[in-house]
């Protein structure tokens, strides 16, 4: 007796398995980004000593505090992009005395290498505008707060260092669409930035 009813509770659950088919796991599903108008205006900003063109849906952060500290140039600041939840922070400094373009240059990449860490592969490219503008951009890939980075410099004067930060926690899987986005507004500031005379 005890036989035949185990034999018709493991025939009942084999029939029911098959009758509910195969899972099929759903997609993931990330939120929808409206993205804004691209157009562009001229960056000008009275303490910096360049221009270039900037998002007009980017507004500009002044007086920004690191830490609880005052920046140490007025000329740093954020280009936020609210809408794309995101900001682009620039940094300036004078080479002089200490900041000599070599610190700089390592500097920048002492603080790449810090984001590095979360990377799963960094790309270096060079950069040179119409205008005799130098620097070199760091594209990095993975779960990091900044994957772009780059610096600028006319070598004798001018260093400008640039980073780009999502305001959230960072999917590479959710935030690539907005990356790719932005990334366009990065390769517009880069290609019109020039010192100021």
């Amino acid at each position: 007796m005890k036989r035949g009813l185990i034999f018709i509770l493991l025939l009942t659950l084999l029939y029911s398995c098959k009758e509910e088919g195969v899972y099929t796991p759903k997609p993931k599903m990330f939120p929808r980004v409206d993205f804004p108008s691209r157009a562009y205006e001229e960056f000008t900003y009275e303490a910096c000593h360049f221009t270039f063109q900037k998002p007009q849906y980017a507004s500009i952060k002044t007086g920004i505090s690191f830490f609880g500290e005052k920046a140490k140039d007025p000329c740093w600041f954020d280009l936020e992009i609210k809408e794309l939840n995101t900001s682009i922070h620039f940094s300036y400094t004078k080479i002089e005395g200490k900041n000599t373009l070599e610190k700089l240059v390592t500097d920048a990449f002492k603080i790449v290498e810090e984001h590095n860490a979360m990377s799963e592969y960094t790309e270096e490219a060079l950069i040179e505008n119409k205008n005799g503008v130098k620097g070199l951009m760091f594209n990095l890939e993975g779960p990091v707060a900044s994957p772009i980075n780059f610096f600028l410099t006319d070598t004798t004067s001018h260093f400008v260092r640039a980073s780009l930060y999502f305001n959230s926690a960072v999917n590479p899987d959710s935030t690539k669409i907005v990356l790719d986005f932005v990334s366009e507004d990065i390769d517009q500031i880069l290609n019109t930035f020039a010192w100021k005379k």
